[in-house]
């Protein structure tokens, strides 16, 4: 199994590649960190291209049951948090090397065409 990635760790990658304090590097992590789960609290979806989607589902009351004694037990509805991996993830996941995407070739203006006919 391999090793967990903790804030400490994040903050000294951030503080290496950023040139910045090890006391700077752990703030930006953590005013980060607060924005992604103020948005999530919100009700908002947070994107983040190339890593994946996070998601706040609401599921609603429903029955459950104890699997031990049968009893039915009513589970209130309540909010979940789901993970979507980008394609780019799962490629670089399993080992792959992801292509490059392609560039949109951009369009000319409508007056230089017409300057051309």
């Amino acid at each position: 199994m391999g090793k967990t990635i903790t804030r400490v760790d994040l903050t000294g990658v951030v503080s290496d590649q950023v040139s910045l304090s090890r006391a700077e590097a752990a703030d930006l992590v953590e005013q980060v960190l607060a924005e992604v789960s103020a948005a999530l609290a919100s009700g908002e979806t947070v994107k983040l291209s190339g890593f994946g989607v996070l998601t706040v589902r609401h599921k609603n009351e429903r029955v459950g049951r104890n699997p031990k004694t049968g009893v039915v037990v009513p589970i209130e509805p309540r909010r979940s948090l789901t993970f979507s991996a980008s394609p780019l993830l799962i490629t670089r996941i399993n080992g792959g090397t992801p292509k490059p995407r392609a560039r949109r070739l951009r369009k000319e203006p409508l007056l230089a065409q017409s300057a051309t006919e």
